[in-house]
């Protein structure tokens, strides 16, 4: 047992358990849970605020969630009387390095020619300032239409391409030729014959869109060309309900097959026979070497070959 003077090892330090000290321990323990709950509280108006100016950034610059109110683009995206309406995830980054393509699927806002365009009502927004506060959220997500009249259509020519409607087979045409468009839907009890239209020039910097439910969408039939700057972002994947998740086909209307009618990935056909083929030639012919030199005495050594009665190789 240690004297008065003796030192005692840091051991038994160590052994003592911890909270033994009835006041020192207990009111440690105590001031750690106030101090981390008193810290949570002080942080959560920041993390608010993270939240909020973290979804706005995302809203405006990256993407946004809309709603699909009407059934113009069925059935790439449903919005019919009676569909639990899609919500599409619209990319708004791609289109600050690119322009619109033919095909692509944009969501823009309604310029003046196309602001009796009854697809979209538009709603007012409430003299609330709170439910107004709420509307503007829930539009962020999704789950509420935006305050402005937006619209979704399908990017059917670009500036200075010529299109009109229809060729003998009840296509549209871009600069003569005729469209393959296998997104087309036609509504029960609306026909399958398209409207004509004369021919028009897309003016530069414009975009003439056009519905895949041809014969049940206000369009650029209707309302004339869109401005590239009116373009809100590309359509990519639809995210609600959960049933329809997937991505939002671009499928070109202007591409054209290869040669012959033959489809596009067949291009590469002869290259890669070229390779199949070559690989068992390359076996069989080694295969075929090996069996020679072994009947004639060849060998091989250091990747040469040679045989037992030639006169032996001296370097210079």
């Amino acid at each position: 047992m240690p004297g008065p003077g003796d030192e005692v090892p840091d051991e038994a330090e160590d052994a003592v358990p911890a909270g033994a000290g009835r006041h020192g321990g207990d009111k440690g323990g105590r001031g750690k849970k106030t101090k981390k709950k008193g810290s949570f509280w002080r942080e959560l108006p920041l993390l608010i605020v993270v939240a909020v100016v973290l979804t706005f950034v995302i809203q405006t610059f990256l993407a946004r969630i809309y709603v699909i109110p009407s059934a113009s683009m069925e059935r790439t995206l449903h919005g019919c009387n009676g569909c639990a309406n899609d919500r599409v995830a619209v990319d708004k980054l791609t289109y600050r390095f690119s322009d619109p393509a033919p095909g692509d699927v944009v969501v823009f806002r309604g310029p003046p020619t196309w602001g009796d365009n009854g697809e979209v009502a538009g709603e007012q927004p409430s003299g609330n300032v709170l439910v107004r506060g709420l509307q503007g959220g829930l539009s962020l997500v999704g789950l509420a239409p935006p305050d402005e009249k937006d619209f979704v259509k399908r990017v059917i020519a670009v500036g200075g391409q010529t299109v009109a409607c229809c060729d003998a087979e009840n296509r549209v045409t871009v600069d003569g030729r005729a469209l393959t468009e296998p997104y087309l839907y036609y509504q029960p009890n609306l026909g399958r014959t398209q409207a004509d239209f004369a021919p028009v020039r897309v003016p530069e910097g414009q975009l003439w869109v056009m519905g895949d439910n041809r014969n049940n969408s206000a369009d650029a039939r209707v309302h004339g060309p869109i401005g590239v700057t009116d373009v809100i972002g590309k359509a990519r994947v639809i995210v609600l309900p959960v049933g329809r998740w997937g991505g939002v086909p671009d499928t070109d209307p202007q591409a054209r097959p290869s040669a012959l009618g033959a489809p596009v990935w067949t291009s590469g056909a002869p290259l890669a026979a070229g390779v199949l083929g070559a690989v068992p030639l390359v076996v069989v012919t080694r295969r075929l070497r090996q069996r020679w030199t072994s009947q004639h005495g060849w060998t091989s050594e250091n990747g040469g070959t040679s045989r037992p009665d030639d006169p032996p190789r001296t370097g210079r």
